[in-house]
């Protein structure tokens, strides 16, 4: 299965639920890329530019690596570069980005492209899936959910 390098802050205005303007747009994006790779068994490299933080660079989380780029730089600089020091490696990536530039460059690289929708609609493909959907209903219930639950059974005693 092909790694995937997603352009973060390309993506995140096609994701439902997610905007460039919250607080933690980042970091809602990191889930969700986490959860997606989890289901759908693959690996991630995920790019934001603007990082303030010169020591923040890379970050593993899971299957995905997490890239921020320090401010000066573009995500999609890193992107390429990241692509091109994979050398023929990158015939085994999928690049997600809607930018032009970002695009030319991976798929002259050999890197296969889709745009941001279309990883979203797979995204959602992957979420809706009956396996997830399975382990949804399967999932134990946390301990807050338990307590929460108590008291209303509680409550409902009393009445």
């Amino acid at each position: 299965m092909k790694k995937i390098v997603i352009d973060g802050h390309n993506l995140i205005p096609k994701m439902p639920g997610i905007s460039l303007r919250d607080i933690d747009d980042e970091a809602d994006l990191i889930e969700v890329i986490q959860e997606y790779c989890r289901l759908a068994r693959r690996q991630a490299e995920l790019f934001f530019d603007g990082s303030p933080e010169p020591n923040r660079n890379v970050k593993k989380t899971g299957l995905v690596h997490v890239h921020f780029v320090r401010i000066g730089r573009t995500a999609d600089d890193a992107i390429i570069e990241w692509l091109r020091n994979n050398g023929k490696n990158a015939r085994n990536m999928v690049t997600v980005s809607s930018d032009r530039r970002v695009k030319a460059e991976a798929h002259g690289l050999g890197a296969e492209v889709i745009t941001s929708e279309e990883f979203t609609r797979e995204v959602k493909r992957v979420f809706n899936s009956p396996a997830r959907t399975q382990e949804l209903r399967e999932k134990p219930l946390s301990s807050n959910e338990v307590d929460e639950w108590m008291e209303l059974f509680k409550q409902g005693k009393n009445s």
